[in-house]
């Protein structure tokens, strides 16, 4: 358990509604009445954010989520298969849980996966990752405006915009959680 005066983003929250992590809080001392804490809350399972207001000083269950480095074995019917850098022991992960992070899943790619009670309840990827062109447009020469982007097909399906000068084959540097291009890598 844990007080809600004690609240810091970051931590997960075990409600009866579900599990919660804390985006933001703030403690509220009204100049009549009770002290209270506003939060806002994001549901790991579903990822809806909610606000909710808290008693100061009310006890709320506490979940601790386990974080480990995992490797990116392969993807099937059934969902994604990670295995664990310390133990060797595979755990499947379902694609509604990994959600747009498969964009940028590549075999063999470390991922940190976050896990309660034996579940796994999401994976957290690099902030980039390097990804080959596998189609795209060729550049016509003289058409080299300032800021143009073309779209670029990387070697996981996913389509980003890039810039005129990218051809096939270049490996470029994605930022994976806004989907954007960063640069090419030589």
């Amino acid at each position: 358990m844990i007080s809600t005066n004690d609240l810091r983003p970051g931590m997960a929250l075990d409600l009866p509604e579900g599990l919660f992590q804390v985006i933001e809080h703030q403690h509220v001392k009204p100049g009549k009445g009770k002290a209270f804490v506003r939060t806002q809350l994001r549901n790991l399972n579903s990822g809806a954010v909610v606000d909710r207001t808290f008693r100061a000083g009310e006890n709320l269950p506490r979940a601790i989520i386990d974080r480990a480095d995992y490797q990116y074995l392969y993807s099937d019917e059934m969902g994604f298969v990670c295995m664990s850098l310390e133990t060797f022991e595979q755990m499947t992960v379902s694609k509604e849980l990994v959600g747009d992070a498969a964009n940028f899943l590549v075999e063999s790619m470390t991922v940190q996966l976050n896990t309660y009670k034996g579940q796994p309840i999401g994976v957290d990827l690099p902030a980039s990752v390097e990804l080959e062109v596998t189609y795209t447009e060729p550049g016509v020469k003289g058409d080299r405006v300032s800021g143009a982007t073309k779209p670029a097909t990387l070697s996981t399906g996913f389509v980003i915009q890039a810039p005129l000068f990218l051809n096939m084959g270049d490996v470029v540097k994605v930022d994976t959680r806004t989907g954007t291009y960063i640069t090419r890598v030589t």
